[in-house]
């Protein structure tokens, strides 16, 4: 990311995250989040986030994601003010009856699981993850797909959003890996089988697990084909390896039981996270009690260690969403419906506009690629015109509708958002879509 030049820029949140960059590197705590105006949010309450100067937003960042039911939804905030209130803040010792709650719902409601562990970021569920699949099959080798992201951790911090003279080869997200680790995950391509055989053929039994996010969201929205998920099951199956579902962005925004109950496939191990504590952090690794009891806390050998893992408040606040998600189940059949809505609606007016474009994403998420279809996987993506992508977003933004402008990612609905929400958002994508096509930004 570059930082943002705020030479002239009298606003507050101009100041404000100049200040910040006195303390704080490049004025934020996750690269991603240093993407221009607004540069400082101040308040947040259903589905709206106000700046510091006091400009109101639509919000369709969502922070990741990790917003589902709205900010401020009360009842998770009322939850988390009992457990402040009245609960015990962090043990450090034993276990607490939110943490036993939580296990209880996502034992319940995630198909694969018998037994979880908790965490506090998707990134540290993923790392679980992956070790436990190698302590389990003995094997060093992890195949992951082209464009997926699961977190900043060496074993699977290479080839997300790459350059087309660097996918699918070596692209590392970060300086400072070491090169065997970098070295021990292979790629492959979404939505291809036979990318996946071609590396266990060239790596025999030296794959321990298939990691991929079952809607690769980090790179907006790519929806998978039936048999490709029913063909992963069989061939991690029949090579001896795990499969594993990285749910932290699917899980509990797409169904209850996160993708895999939409799709019927079960994976070996399931991470998930953001959505699960709508804003709080809190995430989580599932799977049956034959491979979760591998974790030292069970008297296995594979380390499970850390303080704020099972955090009481966090644990409160995730009980709730959850207890929320099951108690109105019509949830998913209203955020699907705007999803639809605003889906639709883009493709009607790129069509009217003559824009190359397709609308894409499943339930509440949604993005629009600009360029011709169909789309599969990340090669596809290749076509994407970035330029256009991130104009979308900016001048959306720009307007009041926050979207985050990066090239393909992607935009979130919650519990908070309104059909007229969604008809406002059309009728202002229409100008800004117009605007982009007149300015030449097409190609």
């Amino acid at each position: 990311m570059t930082s943002a030049d705020l030479t002239g820029d009298s606003s507050t949140g101009a100041k404000l995250l100049n200040t910040a960059r006195d303390v704080i590197p490049g004025g934020v705590n996750s690269a991603t989040r240093l993407v221009g105006a607004p540069y400082v949010l101040t308040d947040a309450s259903g589905a709206y986030v106000t700046d510091a100067d006091g400009r109101r937003y639509l919000d369709y960042h969502a922070a990741f994601g990790a917003i589902l039911l709205g900010h401020h939804a009360p009842e998770v905030d009322d939850a988390v003010r009992r457990a402040v209130g009245d609960g015990i803040d962090l043990a450090g010792w034993g276990v607490t009856e939110p943490e036993i709650e939580l296990a209880r719902l996502v034992v319940e409601t995630i198909p694969s699981a018998e037994q979880m562990i908790s965490a506090m970021s998707g990134s540290e569920a993923v790392a679980q993850a992956v070790r436990l699949a190698r302590a389990i099959t003995d094997r060093p080798l992890i195949l992951k797909f082209q464009g997926g992201f699961h977190g900043w951790q060496d074993a699977v911090a290479r080839n997300v959003i790459s350059a087309p003279d660097r996918a699918y080869g070596r692209d590392p997200l970060s300086r400072g890996i070491l090169e065997d680790a970098i070295e021990s995950t292979v790629i492959a391509e979404f939505n291809d089988l036979d990318s996946v055989r071609e590396l266990y053929e060239r790596h025999p039994e030296r794959i321990a697990a298939v990691i991929l996010e079952p809607i690769p969201h980090n790179v907006g929205a790519l929806v998978p084909e039936a048999a490709f998920l029913e063909g992963l099951r069989a061939i991690t199956s029949e090579q001896g390896s795990l499969l594993i579902f990285d749910e932290v962005i699917t899980g509990f925004r797409h169904a209850l039981g996160g993708y895999q109950q939409v799709s019927g496939v079960r994976p070996d191990l399931t991470t998930f996270g953001k959505a699960m504590g709508n804003g709080y952090p809190i995430a989580g690794l599932a799977g049956p009690r034959t491979l979760m009891e591998r974790f030292s806390s069970a008297g296995g050998d594979v380390l499970l260690a850390g303080t704020f893992n099972g955090n009481p408040v966090s644990s409160s606040a995730a009980i709730a969403t959850i207890t929320y998600l099951r108690e109105h189940p019509d949830f998913y059949e209203r955020t699907h419906a705007l999803g639809d809505r605003i889906r639709t609606g883009l493709g009607a007016i790129t069509e009217e506009l003559g824009i190359p474009a397709v609308p894409a994403g499943f339930g509440g998420v949604f993005a629009l690629y600009f360029t011709e279809g169909p789309i599969r996987g990340y090669r596809d993506l290749l076509r994407d015109n970035d330029e256009a992508y991130v104009a979308f977003h900016r001048r959306m933004t720009d307007r009041g509708f926050l979207m985050l402008p990066l090239a393909l990612k992607r935009n979130h609905i919650s519990a908070a958002h309104t059909e007229d929400d969604i008809d406002r958002t059309l009728e202002a994508a229409r100008d800004v879509l117009r605007g982009i096509r007149d300015d030449g930004l097409l190609g």
